[in-house]
This record gives structure tokens, sequence and C-alpha cells, in this order.
């Protein structure tokens, strides 16, 4: 009996222990769910992309995301934070957790989309993604705000709600939702109220409901299912994000030509030339893209 309450005070001795550690360990680590500040090095700026789906799926398809993460590869490191269906009502309840003000490294860059969701035309039940546009433009305000708080060189671009192709979104419905309410009145109204804040607050934005109607075929080409961008929609997005990284008179710049390139330095371990005298360095070849970007 005596063995057995001995047993029992040593496991609720464990128990508080653990409870112990995990409390000073929370203190120690700020509250940043007990991540390391550096995971592997060296350290490389970090880009982060916040948004609803057209975030979340920027690697698929042939997405903006992955052609950025070619375009970046030994020179940044790109994040993502994109959640399907979100709106920016839902991004503001979130935004101290994405990114805190108190983390030790701050993005370099955030690229962020939302308006999609918000302007979306009411449901009659009051559910659903829709957020009046005055609320939408304080929301997006209450984002610019807080990223602009996080570091004195965290750079933000927003990227406004792109058109649709209403036909194919008309057609779509499966029986699962109820009725969808997009069109492209509503969309240029959120675009446009998108980019009137970021030119308020010396935010750089990129023209999405202009920059795809620049294509004839933009309904088709653009898109997987009317919302969602193929691999041709998505080609537009990085041309113009690139174009805006190009042209910002950001110092340090943040374009990739202006950003160095990892561990870029002759070796002699690199294959050989012909002449068999030196080595070819590999570091900046982009012979590989199927665009060679500017």
């Amino acid at each position: 009996m005596q063995l057995g309450n001995r047993s029992l005070l040593t496991t609720k001795q464990r128990e508080r222990e653990k409870e112990e550690f995990c409390v000073q360990r929370k203190k120690k680590t700020n509250n940043r769910f007990f991540t390391t500040e550096k995971m592997v090095g060296p350290s490389r700026p970090q880009f982060v992309f916040f948004g609803s789906s057209i975030v979340q799926l920027c690697f698929s398809h042939g997405g903006w995301g992955s052609i950025l993460s070619d375009i970046y590869s030994r020179k940044a490191d790109i994040l993502l934070r994109g959640y399907y269906g979100w709106n920016s009502r839902r991004a503001i309840q979130v935004l101290d957790q994405v990114f805190p003000k108190e983390a030790p490294v701050q993005p370099s860059l955030v690229i962020v989309y939302f308006g999609g969701n918000d302007s979306m035309g009411p449901h009659s039940s009051g559910l659903g993604p829709h957020v009046p546009l005055d609320e939408y433009i304080e929301n997006m305000r209450k984002i610019a705000i807080h990223l602009k708080s996080l570091s004195e060189t965290t750079r933000i671009i927003f990227l406004s709600c792109p058109p649709v192709d209403e036909t194919r979104v008309g057609s779509g419905l499966s029986g699962i939702l109820s009725e969808l309410i997009r069109t492209n009145e509503l969309c240029q109204n959120y675009s446009n109220a998108c980019i009137k804040l970021c030119q308020e607050m010396g935010v750089e934005v990129v023209d999405l409901f202009s920059a795809f109607q620049k294509r004839d075929d933009w309904t088709k080409a653009c898109f997987t299912d009317g919302v969602h961008l193929s691999a041709e929609g998505s080609k537009i997005v990085v041309e113009e994000i690139l174009k805006v990284l190009r042209e910002a008179e950001w110092v340090p710049s943040l374009h990739w030509k202006s950003m160095p390139t990892e561990f870029s330095e002759d070796s002699p371990y690199y294959l050989v030339t012909a002449d068999g005298k030196r080595t070819l360095n590999p570091s900046e070849w982009t012979f590989h893209r199927e665009i060679q970007w500017d």
C-alpha cells in the first residue's frame, strides 16, 4: 500500500513538473508556439503571402506562389498563410497570431489578398462570407496598419479583387451550396475601394481587376472554375507583382535581380568546362524557366 501511495505521489509530482516546464517554456518563447527563432540558416528575407483561397491555392495549377518561389530560390523564403473561404473580417481576428509584433524576425515583404469572398452578395440568412464595402475598407486598413507596425523594413503589397467568369460561376453550382452571388460589378467596386485605400495609405497595390482584362480571352484563360486562377492567370499575377517590386523605391530593393544569391561564390566542385581549366558557376542560371522574368 505504501508503495502504491509512493507511486501515485511520483506521478502527481511529474505532472506538476511537466506543467511548470510548459509554463516557463511558454514565457521564454513569448507565446510563439514553441518555435525556434532560427530553424535553418543562413537567414534569408521572408516573404509572407496572406489571404484567402487565391493565396492558399497559389502553389496549385502552376500557381503564382510556385513561380515566385522558383524566381526567389536562394534569395528569399516564401511562407504561405492562405485560408480557403476567408474574408477580411476573419483575417483581422488572427492578425496578432499570424503576424506577432514580438516575433524576433519580421517579414521583409507581405503580399495580402482579401476581397473576392467579401464582395459576394449577401445571403438572406445573414450567413456567408459577404462583408459590406465600408467594413471591408476598414478591415483592410487595419491589416495595413498592423503590418506597417511590424518593422520599419516590412514592405506590403495588396492585391485587389480580380474579375470572375460570371457564366461559369453561375453554371457551376453543384447543389451543395446555396446560390453564389458573384458579379463583376461587385468585384470592381471592391477592387476600386482597395486601390483607393492603398493610395491613401502609401501601400503598393496590384490592380488585378484591370490586369486580367487586358487579355481578350481572360474569361477562359485565367481561371480553373471561373474564380480560382489557372496557370495563365497566375502568370499575370507574377508579372504585376514583379513590376511593383522592380519599380518600388525600397531600400534594400526586393526585386529578385537586386537581391544577393545565397552561396553564390565559385567552387572547384562545380561541373568542369570543356577546356578542363575551370568550373561553371550555376548560381544564377535561369534557363530552366518557361518565362525569363524581368
